[in-house]
């Protein structure tokens, strides 16, 4: 049983008050404890019932911050796309070679391969987000709008224009179906290949200009 289940359960049966911002701070939980496990398992595969049980938190509780389970769905995505972005650019960042390099690699690394829960949403979720209710979408391109742009920032100064955007485009495309088909093989060896040839397009294609 999650640590503080008890506390949590009681308050909810007795209506007692929670202090000033608890509220905040537990939708976030929810909202986070969310975007791992859709990333994770899937988002058919996630119920209300063990999401809430992950915060230690009752069915009737997920109520009380959400209309419904698309809700969270909606800015779980939002949010997981910010994060995973957010990780990459400082993956980026702190890189001493050339920046596009760096994050082609990051992303295409057994390490983001193996950890989905805290990777890139489009890899994990874009079949299924593809059959989501427009805002759903609506909030994954706003996502994937960032990522794009990050990727654009790495590119070297000989790329120009609207060809930074259209470039950027092509290879984070390249990459999401590279680590999709990485993690859907069966074989150790195969999905290895995949991510090693994966990164040599993805790098040809930015070296091409």
């Amino acid at each position: 049983m999650p640590a503080g289940w008890g506390k949590h359960l009681a308050k909810e049966l007795t209506g007692m008050r929670y202090e000033k911002g608890h509220k905040e701070l537990t939708r976030q939980r929810i909202v986070e404890a969310a975007s791992e496990r859709f990333r994770a398992d899937g988002i058919d595969g996630v119920g209300v019932v063990s999401l809430m049980g992950d915060v230690g938190l009752t069915q009737g509780g997920f109520y009380n911050h959400f209309p419904s389970k698309e809700d969270l769905v909606r800015e779980s995505v939002a949010s997981g796309v910010a994060a995973a972005t957010q990780r990459m650019a400082d993956r980026v960042a702190s890189s001493r070679g050339e920046r596009y390099r760096a994050l082609v690699n990051g992303y295409l690394s057994a390490e983001h391969r193996d950890n989905p829960a805290s990777g890139c949403v489009a890899a994990s979720l874009a079949g299924e987000l593809a059959r989501r209710p427009e805002e759903t979408r609506i909030a994954f391109t706003e996502g994937v709008g960032g990522m794009l742009e990050l990727i654009a920032s790495t590119l070297p100064d000989s790329v120009r224009g609207k060809r930074r955007r259209s470039l950027a485009t092509a290879v984070f495309s390249s990459m999401v179906g590279s680590l999709a088909l990485s993690r859907a093989v069966a074989d150790t060896g195969t999905s290895d290949e995949m991510l090693s040839i994966g990164r040599q397009s993805a790098l040809a294609l930015i070296e091409a200009g």
